[in-house]
């Protein structure tokens, strides 16, 4: 059954299977069809999120266990609901006590024999038979005291339980640690010597090999019996990039569920498409919350922003003063240092083709000029990763896109002979070079450039240079273009007419737990591209509240951290320092600039904190209170406006728990707090909750009519008339229902409101669901139509 809707649940220890039934009843009554289930297989003991997956066969008992899961499967069809699940095919926890992880636990005992190796993305002969394990908090000759063999097969450090290589128990340290199929390591040694592949730089989640059959049977019997007994009804596929041959996956896992619905977490470009040739729903939806963000996005404002905070803070061009010049330094620094070991590989890889290739034509590329030629390619690809095979065609767009980069690649090069080299790594990431029958380089470079691809895209796009970009916050969102972040009403229609032809059951969604800033704050955030002097007439404000505070430490420790910190607590709209502070001291290191994960600055984030506390909590907060009270009833408008939008679009809407009503959320592990109310009011009272109010009335006509929405719908743009046009965003679905949305509300109300703008609805008499009995037909006046709130859902009367 294709859902109509869905309604996220974050899992974990406090919020278990008990917990989400008891919020079933409301949750119907909001009208979604499915509730959508973080992962509920078992992970790492206390996990906050799921995707550390420890045992692919069990259901996790903190959470309820297989009973619990069915206990509220039964509940939720009790209801008319049924349940999607997030599945993490990609990797595997490597937890502290390895005993949790079997597979890999009689791998690291029994290396390359073991009937669990092939589970594992290992590159068994660059670590000479053995696994890099970087687990250690300090070098191994200092960690060595703390090292225990209790007599149980097992060697013990802290918190940290690995097994023995049998019949080695006995062994003096030194020669015990060499025997093991594993190299104990300081967690340091993971940049540039290990030899598993990861999830993007995460040592501690270890690359699963789907793409061999009996790997995939194991790994997910369970999802797929809780399939075939109606427990569950689809799968959101948490990032296929990582895999070595999605489609081939993707199918399989056609095949296995019967044709479930199910959606794929792909990271889409502004101008990208999903392959078409994939067998499932769409995206989870990404791609979608860019349009319309971008939607309620003023692009004049934003330029101006751009230019205010390159002003304010005078940051150089590549530490967030322009775009391109921030992501280009981002994205050479994570090739050059987090992904150094997965560079290595591909360039070992890359010399053997060129040397055991027939013929002259790969010979005298040096392993130096191979790996400039790699890093020069993958920093220019503009997607995640192209979808190369050898043995199959390549796409147009994967050739094309290689080409442009490997052009690009050349003039890094002084000798044009040495540049040849780029030739070589364009060949292999399309497939082109070795890869015949038997030759498994070939096939091994294709799918390793393409997820090397996708790890340094994530790790320099989104969690790097989107926290050095920073003029407009929610410019920089998982999906978006902070070159570019507006988008015009027609390029907005053209989107949603592509995806009611291509993708009309794919997914779209506002936020998710991995959204940098909920809808709601980006709604606040993006209020101040209307009113850029206004927002700098705030900041110069609040600094110079802050700088006439006492001299006790409350100083920004830089004028970036500044911008950002008072940016975040307009858009949180609260003073709230834990929040705040949590989040800011995560951008800070994040952005690596002053401080990072890996050699924080103790001092630089003492400063944070005090100036957080102190000055943006502190009585200058009351310069950004009359702002945020000030624009209020804009950030309603374009809250309100882009939840409509996103409900009502092509596509099946997710909403995310708490966020059908206001919920102002920062980045993980701020939006996986436990909302206070989940659904529709409590007690069997309807919520008056304006949020509350249209995303109702969207869903339930969604449920009503899922044959207004689904596959052989359609969608129609309707455009206003009149000097405020612009204004107005407009479409029908199915000739049956309207949505009406305020863009830009506030350049709106400063250039006086609707005037004479109207709006042809379509033949009929038509009903506001949002007002009750009001009717109205033909032509219509927006200053009437829009009277009483920013938006409109009309039904045929």
């Amino acid at each position: 059954m294709t859902p109509t809707a869905t309604y996220r649940l974050q899992l974990q220890p406090a919020f278990p299977f008990a917990a989400a039934e008891e919020a079933v009843p409301r949750l119907a009554r909001l009208g979604v069809s499915h509730l959508h289930l973080s992962p509920v297989l078992t992970t790492v003991p206390g996990s906050a999120h799921g995707y550390d997956v420890t045992d692919h066969r069990t259901v996790r008992e903190e959470l309820g266990g297989e009973a619990g899961l069915r206990g509220l499967s039964a509940t939720a069809r009790a209801h008319g609901l049924g349940l999607v699940l997030d599945i993490v095919p990609n990797h595997m926890a490597v937890p502290a006590d390895l005993r949790l992880n079997r597979p890999l636990w009689e791998t690291l005992r029994d290396g390359p024999g073991s009937s669990y190796a092939r589970w594992f993305d290992v590159d068994w002969e660059a670590g000479g038979g053995r696994i890099l394990l970087p687990v250690l908090g300090e070098p191994l000759h200092r960690a060595a005291e703390a090292l225990t063999t209790p007599g149980d097969g097992t060697l013990r450090c802290g918190p940290h339980v690995l097994p023995l290589r049998p019949g080695t128990a006995g062994l003096p340290l030194p020669r015990l640690l060499d025997a093991q199929h594993y190299r104990l390591s300081w967690w340091r040694l993971a940049r540039t010597e290990l030899n598993y592949r990861r999830f993007f730089t995460v040592s501690g989640l270890i690359g699963v090999r789907v793409e061999d059959p009996e790997v995939f049977d194991a790994t997910h019997a369970t999802v797929l019996r809780l399939l075939r007994e109606g427990v569950v009804d689809g799968l959101r596929v948490d990032h296929p990039d990582g895999l070595a041959d999605p489609e081939t996956y993707l199918r399989r896992l056609q095949d296995a569920t019967g044709g479930r619905w199910t959606v794929v977490e792909k990271i889409l470009a502004r101008e990208e498409t999903l392959p078409e040739s994939w067998p499932v729903a769409g995206t989870t939806g990404y791609d979608a919350l860019h349009h319309v963000d971008g939607l309620f996005t003023d692009p004049q404002g934003y330029a101006e922003l751009v230019a205010t905070c390159q002003e304010v803070v005078g940051a150089p061009d590549d530490l967030g003063g322009t775009w391109a010049d921030t992501l280009r330094r981002a994205s050479r620094e994570v090739i050059g240092d987090d992904l150094a070991t997965e560079v290595d590989r591909l360039t070992r890889v890359a010399s053997r083709v060129c040397a055991t290739a027939p013929g002259l034509r790969l010979r005298d590329h040096a392993p130096w000029a191979l790996r400039r030629a790699l890093c020069e390619v993958l920093i220019r690809l503009p997607v995640y990763r192209p979808y190369a095979v050898p043995g199959r065609p390549a796409r147009a767009v994967d050739a094309e896109q290689l080409e442009t980069a490997a052009e690009g690649a050349r003039t890094a090069f002084t000798v044009p002979e040495e540049g040849d080299a780029v030739e070589v790594v364009r060949d292999l990431a399309l497939g082109l070079l070795g890869g015949e029958e038997g030759d498994a380089d070939g096939r091994d470079f294709a799918a390793r450039f393409a997820q090397v691809a996708s790890a340094l895209r994530a790790k320099a796009v989104e969690d790097t240079a989107f926290y050095r970009f920073t003029p407009l916050l929610s410019a920089a969102e998982v999906g978006g273009d902070p070159a570019r972040p507006a988008v015009p009403p027609e390029e907005f229609h053209a989107y949603c007419a592509r995806m009611q032809r291509a993708w009309p059951e794919g997914g779209t969604v506002l936020s998710t737990h991995d959204t940098k800033r909920s809808a709601d704050v980006r709604a606040a955030l993006l209020v101040l591209a209307e009113c850029p002097q206004r927002w700098r007439a705030a900041l110069e404000a609040a600094r110079e509240k802050a700088a006439a505070l006492p001299d006790d430490g409350h100083r920004p420790p830089d004028a970036h951290s500044e911008w950002a910190a008072w940016q975040t607590a307009y858009g949180l709209g609260a003073p709230d320092a834990e929040r705040l502070t949590a989040a800011l001291r995560k951008s800070a290191r994040e952005a690596g600039v002053r401080t990072s994960w890996t050699e924080p600055d103790e001092d630089y984030e003492a400063a944070l904190v005090r100036f957080v506390e102190g000055a943006v909590c502190g009585a200058p907060w009351a310069v950004m209170g009359e702002l945020t009270a000030e624009l209020a009833p804009h950030v309603r408008a374009t809250s309100l406006g882009m939840a409509l939008v996103q409900l009502m679009m092509p596509g099946i809407p997710e909403v995310y728990w708490g966020g059908e009503r206001w919920s102002p959320t920062l980045v993980d592990p701020d939006n996986r707090r436990i909302p206070a109310v989940l659904g529709d009011g409590e007690d069997g009272g309807a919520d008056d909750d304006p949020k509350v109010r249209v995303t109702r009335a969207a869903l339930r006509v969604r449920r009503e009519h899922p044959e207004w929405f689904l596959a052989g719908s359609t969608y129609e743009p309707l455009r206003a008339r009149g000097e405020a046009a612009a204004h107005c965003l407009a479409f029908a679905r199915s000739g049956a229902v309207v949505a009406v949305a305020t863009r830009l509300s506030l350049r709106l109300a400063l250039s006086g409101g609707w005037s004479d703008t109207t709006l042809a609805l379509p033949p009929g008499v038509w009903r506001d669901t949002l007002r009750g009995d009001d009717t109205f037909e033909g032509t219509v006046a927006l200053a009437d139509l829009l009277a009483t709130g920013p938006v409109a859902l009309l039904r045929r009367a």
